[in-house]
């Protein structure tokens, strides 16, 4: 099973997906220190295991569209 925000592997069915540990604890502190992220491009960043860390706004965004 794969991470539904950046395609890495899913270690659970975490806050109504399932996610990676690393995307599930970047929304956890996005939500609980309430981040303020803006995305230097055009917000369409490409989120993969490997990009993942390099666009915080993009990021989040795709942790809502697929259901956090």
């Amino acid at each position: 099973v794969y991470c539904k925000v950046c395609g890495d592997e899913a270690s659970g069915f975490h806050y109504g997906v399932d996610s990676c540990e690393g995307c599930k604890g970047f929304f956890r502190r996005c939500l609980t220190q309430g981040m303020n992220h803006k995305c230097a491009v055009d917000e369409r960043c490409q989120i993969t295991p490997f990009s993942r860390n390099s666009c915080q706004f993009c990021r989040l965004k795709k942790c809502f569209s697929v259901g956090m």
